[in-house]
């Protein structure tokens, strides 16, 4: 038998709805119920390792190879932007990029540079270049709605799913700027090294999702 495919899930939700995915393509994800505390899990019956990982080391791990397949927000592969192939939009774990302000700021009034806070410089970086628009970044690790209401930032670039935490904070959307979902990556040489594997697993994820 080949050595396992190996495919990095991003722990958390992703991960649930990503063996969910693998168990209604016919797959015994038993391993992954009864996980405890290991990070390497083995489905026998697909040849599968799964690696479990944060975001943004399924996107390191599988662009280094180490890891044949991940799955993955658009929003981390938007900000790290690796050299890798995105297959699938798999559907789940929709949400949206978005710039928000306090409630009835004119934040594209006025000529003078605006401050926007981010846990996603690069995504802030290229929107706002689309837009010939200067503006100082603030990179903010934890709750970025704090950014507005201590007036450090005139806006915050995030993730909205249901835009609940913004109202309750007192800021609403003023523009859309991505919509976000899992995606399937791909290492670009286990592509070619491995592409019968790959591609049949692919197809089957495809036929599912389309099904």
């Amino acid at each position: 038998m080949n050595k396992p495919l190996r495919i990095a899930l991003t722990k958390g939700r992703l991960e649930k709805d990503t063996v969910k995915l693998m168990e209604s393509l016919g797959y015994d994800c038993t391993e992954l119920h009864e996980k405890g505390r290991r990070l390497i899990l083995y489905v026998p019956d697909a040849n599968l390792e799964v690696v479990l990982a944060k975001a943004a080391d399924v996107i390191t791990y599988v662009e280094h190879g180490v890891c044949d397949m991940g799955v993955v927000g658009k929003d981390t592969l938007m900000e790290m932007n690796g050299k890798l192939f995105e297959m699938v939009d798999l559907g789940f774990g929709r949400c949206r990029f978005a710039l928000a302000t306090k409630k009835d700021y004119p934040f594209y009034d006025g000529f003078g540079v605006k401050t926007i806070a981010s846990k996603y410089p690069n995504v802030t970086r290229n929107f706002f270049e689309g837009k010939n628009m200067d503006v100082d970044i603030v990179k903010i690790e934890g709750s970025v709605e704090l950014a507005p209401l201590l007036e450090l930032a005139d806006g915050i670039v995030d993730i909205v799913e249901t835009g609940t935490t913004l109202k309750e904070n007192g800021l609403e959307v003023v523009e859309d700027i991505a919509q976000i979902s899992a995606r399937l990556i791909v290492n670009t040489v286990s592509l070619k090294m491995r592409q019968q594997e790959i591609e049949s697993f692919v197809q089957k994820v495809e036929e599912k999702i389309n099904g």
